[in-house]
């Protein structure tokens, strides 16, 4: 049983807020009241502001015996407290685009580290894309990740492949892979360019009831992945990539959603006349939805001159009006998720190497709710209620999980955070370094990541 007290409770779903305690036990949320209304035990609090251990616990803490310093642990009918004055309470926050880099890439990242860095970051849920090696495109593989997902304390779902081997010819047998666990479909990282097999995919997942996620991308306007067409490709000297390789394959791709009804999700948008396309399809068809990343929404083209292959990624970084068009869709609805894109690579991989040679992507998972209340909530753009929606009701909705929401019997997924304390983004949980974030001073701090009830971070 665990107690949190004193904090404010935001809750998307509802739009109620205020200081409430919330009591939990065996993963779900028993109750919700005023402050000092429950009943809260004997034991001292643990504050957020203290001397606390990090941890990303993989399970839970043993009942009876010691707590692990030297106190005696207490009866299960005695709840834990934290008391979290001064900090937000809300939803688990959940991320649908993240690569873990396993099986296959495990020098990069691997499941076990890349919920490591998503439960520092807030996130009790994660989506999987299926880029790895093999690729998530057989029943085995996707077994392979799901088990392996259970081993780390949240919530670590998968995408499977639309395409065999992601080679954009032929469709994966997504029937016995969404039987199998995937809880949605995506060639991510590589663009699906035949639109009869788009086409094929969107009949096949409005059928079976779930999403596609769609990288938009079409190389025929690219040069150069990673570096936007403008003033970043003439520093580079090279054609970079152009703002119709996005715009082209978002307009196709909308178009096939209103015909065959598909729930489709555009990712990583990154340019303002792909923003306002899903504006003007959002009118016509329910099942739309797009996401924006973190880097989109706060930094331009220039970063990438300013930090090299750190802030290279695909689509690239573009000009202030769209960072602006991004922002506005964000506040406005247009862009209903905030999602990182979480792109771990080795530190090798994206120094020691020219820029056009080193890979696209950077982490994202333990910067992301600070950059969205520094960039987004302090500067006016969203309220607090919004950007929670946009890191977890929304993307939760996509998904059809059962969380994004604060409600008793509802799940325990929370995460607890300090909105106004200055954090300088490093000491990263994940394998990987590659961020051109590390060394900012940010605003908000995640204190606890709790999953199921259970604490899975805390900050030291």
């Amino acid at each position: 049983m665990l107690l949190i007290k004193n904090g404010y409770m935001i809750d998307p779903e509802t739009g109620i807020e205020g200081k409430k305690d919330i009591l939990i036990d065996e993963g779900k949320i028993l109750k919700i009241a005023e402050c000092g209304a429950v009943l809260c035990g004997k034991m001292p609090p643990h504050s957020p502001h203290g001397d606390v251990n990090e941890t990303a616990q993989n399970g839970t803490d043993d009942e009876g015996g010691s707590d692990g310093e030297g106190n005696q642990a207490k009866s299960s009918c005695e709840p834990d407290i934290i008391d979290a004055e001064g900090c937000v309470v809300a939803p688990g926050l959940v991320d649908v685009h993240v690569h873990f880099r396993d099986p296959g890439f495990t020098q990069k990242e691997d499941i076990l580290t890349g919920a490591a860095a998503a439960a520092k970051g807030g996130f009790t849920t994660v989506v999987m894309m299926a880029n790895t090696k093999p690729a998530i495109d057989t029943v085995d593989t996707l077994t392979y990740c799901l088990e392996k997902g259970k081993q780390t304390g949240i919530h670590v779902k998968a995408c499977a492949n639309v395409t065999c081997g992601m080679k954009g010819k032929e469709l994966t047998d997504m029937k016995a892979l969404a039987n199998a666990g995937a809880v949605g479909f995506t060639d991510d990282g590589i663009p699906l360019r035949d639109p009869e097999i788009v086409r094929a995919a969107m009949e096949q997942v409005a059928e079976l009831d779930l999403p596609i996620s769609f990288h938009e991308e079409d190389p025929t306007y690219i040069d150069k992945n990673g570096i936007n067409h403008g003033k970043a490709s003439e520093f580079y000297g090279n054609g970079g990539s152009d703002r119709m390789a996005e715009i082209s394959m978002v307009e196709r791709d909308l178009k096939l959603a209103i015909e065959t009804g598909a729930r489709i999700d555009i990712q990583h948008i990154s340019s303002k006349e792909a923003v306002q396309l899903v504006r003007e399809a959002k009118k016509l068809g329910s099942n739309i939805h797009a996401e924006a990343t973190p880097h989109h929404f706060t930094l331009t083209e220039e970063a990438c001159i300013e930090y090299g292959a750190f802030a290279k990624m695909n689509p690239p970084l573009r000009e202030e009006a769209d960072r602006m068009a991004i922002v506005q869709g964000l506040a406005d609805g247009t862009i209903d998720m905030i999602a990182t894109d979480h792109a771990p690579h080795t530190t090798s991989e994206k120094k020691d190497v020219p820029i056009t040679s080193a890979p696209s992507g950077i982490i994202g998972l333990e910067t992301s709710l600070s950059l969205g209340i520094t960039e987004l909530v302090d500067k006016g753009y969203l309220t607090m209620r919004d950007l929670m929606t946009r890191m977890s009701t929304a993307p939760a909705k996509l998904y059809k999980l059962d969380a994004g929401y604060i409600a008793e019997g509802g799940p325990a997924d929370l995460v607890i955070f300090d909105p106004k304390v200055k954090v300088v983004v490093g000491n990263y949980a994940s394998k990987a370094e590659n961020s051109p974030f590390t060394g900012w001073e940010l605003t908000g701090r995640v204190e606890y990541t709790i999953c199921d009830g259970k604490v899975v971070y805390r900050r030291k």
